[in-house]
This record gives structure tokens, C-alpha cells and sequence, in this order.
């Protein structure tokens, strides 16, 4: 049983190692995706939804003008 718990605790030092070894990098890593969301992902999002707005505006346009010659009929 000795050797057991010497094993486990080998283990879960050796994991906590490689964890505290690969936090430095997940960090980097994190604050880089985060750059890029916020440099690239949302600026194109609010682009394409201001233009799907404006779409939406000219079918919404389209459909009204359609159901008014529609109503006069």
C-alpha cells in the first residue's frame, strides 16, 4: 500500500509540474485568441450585421411597397 500512495504521489506531482510548466503558455495563448476576437472577430461582426440590417431593410422595403399595389388590386 506504501508503494501505492508513493506512486500517486509521484503522479500527482509530475501532473502539477506539467500544469504549472504549460500555465505560462495557456495564458499567452488566452490573451492572444482574446486580441484576435476582439481585432478581428467583432469588427467583422458588426459589419456584417450592419449589412444584413440594411438587407433586411430593402426585403422589409419590398414587401410593403408589394402589399400596398397588392391592396389596391
Amino acid at each position: 500500500m506504501h508503494d501505492f500512495s508513493r506512486k500517486v504521489e509521484e503522479t500527482v506531482r509530475s501532473v502539477e509540474n506539467k500544469i504549472h510548466e504549460a500555465a505560462p503558455q495557456l495564458e499567452k495563448e488566452a490573451q492572444e485568441m482574446i486580441a484576435y476576437l476582439n481585432n478581428e472577430v467583432v469588427p467583422a461582426i458588426r459589419t456584417n450585421s450592419t449589412k444584413a440590417l440594411r438587407v433586411a431593410s430593402e426585403k422589409l422595403t419590398q414587401l410593403a411597397e408589394y402589399i400596398e399595389q397588392h391592396k389596391r388590386s
